[in-house]
């Protein structure tokens, strides 16, 4: 197939701002926003919780669970948008996603909480696929890339309240509050879906077959790097790793020969475009995960406090959103030029944050100002190209695919996140993360985790110049 990734007429944000897309929009960019929230406000007090319910070796554990549950959630958020239209979807993950909150506002041990961020990234996972599954229904094509900027700049923007959130309440040493407020959040919500979503008529045809053995290799691949991270030896977390690295490959012989698959044909095949444009976007999501470790590495390294930690670490959404929402408007020889700058800029912001972060003490003005900017440079990295890589994925698909290249999207998204959480916790686990009164330690462990994601952005500009070379050819 030959797939055009020039837009012919240029979208403009009206269109999806104002007029018959306004409602779906602001309730797309809604659930967005509830995910967001969460995610940074549960990396900002997790210091403070580790502190009152301890668990520290599961730190990475937090972030890799609660994907991997909306990974696999995701699976069923298709099925569950043809059987019981959008308004009945939207409401029953938001309970999901209540529930998870509620008992993780109610844990008294690491175990507890690791339960209820379970449930609560099965929830998030559901609202977050519902939301760019509808995109491709809604939308038409010539919008998309403004449909995905709306969602991602709402992702970036928002991303400021869960810092907020979280560190007041960290401060306060009212964590649970922190998940305990969500609660009437989701409840309006899911007040606004029943408002603004049209009522529509149920899909009974039978459900397309969900590819539960993909799932299971791709789930499997993740668990073997976390259990990796808490082993009692290198040799174990070595064993662990090669587990993981078998079950992938497991994973990718399967879709080329199954009936039933979990990407679109050509999503698993090396070198086709709609393998390197989804390996772009894993491996810059792969890098993105610093973000997750920077509120612990500021508040004890450089002595912030959670409200300033959760603020800085946030800089990384901000330049993601600001730079996605500029970048979206590019066509043709721009597009290819944004796909190609963002990982040389994220492996330089890895470099300066692995010389930066562990020098720990307390953090003056300048310290705090480089960190910053480098954290900002991180975001950019993954935004500039980011809308691109979206809709280059979406027209390398065949026609009768889009809609499961449009779950892909966040199924690639979320397993990046979970992979690469479970990796760093394994390499922070094996390098001093865990030596929760040895400062020299922890900042051993900042120096290695950012050696580790400087690696994945050089692997990053190798599969962008393939992608882009691809199209030229």
């Amino acid at each position: 197939m030959t797939a055009t990734v020039e837009h012919t007429i240029e979208a403009r944000w009206s269109d999806i701002l104002r007029g018959e897309f306004s409602a779906v929009s602001a309730v797309l960019a809604a659930g967005i926003a509830l995910h967001a929230v969460n995610i940074t406000l549960s990396a900002t007090m997790l210091p403070s919780i580790v502190a009152e319910i301890g668990g520290q070796n599961l730190y990475a554990w937090n972030a890799t669970l609660a994907t991997l549950a909306a990974i696999l959630s995701a699976a069923i958020t298709g099925s569950l948008l043809r059987r019981t239209g959008p308004r009945l979807g939207f409401g029953l993950s938001s309970v999901v996603f209540a529930l998870g909150s509620l008992l993780a506002a109610l844990a008294m041990t690491m175990p507890v909480l690791l339960v209820g961020r379970v449930i609560q990234g099965a929830g998030g996972g559901m609202l977050f696929t519902l939301c760019y599954s509808m995109i491709v229904v809604v939308y038409p094509e010539r919008l998309w890339s403004r449909a995905m900027a709306l969602l991602s700049g709402t992702w970036g923007i928002t991303m400021l309240f869960g810092p907020a959130v979280g560190g007041i309440f960290a401060e306060l040493g009212m964590w649970r509050m922190g998940f305990g407020i969500m609660l009437p959040v989701t409840a309006l919500f899911v007040a606004l879906t029943l408002r603004l979503l049209p009522r529509v008529k149920r899909d009974r045809r039978p459900s397309e077959p969900i590819a539960f053995r993909q799932l299971a290799l791709l789930a499997g691949s993740v668990l073997a790097i976390s259990f990796g991270s808490v082993a009692p030896s290198a040799v174990w977390a070595v064993v662990a790793v090669l587990v993981s690295i078998v079950l992938m490959l497991t994973l990718m012989r399967r879709e080329k020969t199954n009936r039933i698959r979990l990407f679109p044909r050509g999503a698993t095949v090396p070198g086709a475009p709609l393998f390197l444009s989804i390996s772009v976007m894993a491996l810059l999501i792969f890098c993105i995960n610093a973000e997750f470790f920077m509120p612990f590495f500021l508040q004890r390294l450089h002595g912030l406090s959670p409200l300033m930690a959760g603020y800085v670490a946030a800089l990384v959404s901000i330049g993601w959103a600001m730079s996605e929402v500029y970048s979206a408007r590019f066509t043709g020889r721009k597009m290819h030029l944004a796909v190609l700058s963002g990982p040389p800029l994220m492996m330089v912001a890895c470099i300066v944050l692995g010389v930066t972060t562990p020098m720990f003490g307390s953090a003056g003005s300048a310290m705090t100002t480089v960190l910053s900017f480098a954290l900002i440079l991180l975001g950019i990295g993954i935004g500039v190209g980011w809308p691109h890589l979206n809709t280059f994925i979406l027209q390398f698909t065949d026609t009768d695919e889009r809609d499961m290249a449009a779950s892909a999207l966040s199924t690639v998204q979320m397993f990046a996140v979970a992979f690469g959480t479970a990796v760093a916790g394994l390499v922070g686990n094996f390098t001093g993360f865990n030596e929760t009164e040895n400062l020299s330690g922890i900042a051993n462990s900042a120096i290695w985790l950012f050696v580790t994601f400087g690696l994945v952005a050089a692997l990053a500009i190798l599969a962008s110049r393939a992608l882009i070379n691809s199209q030229k050819g």
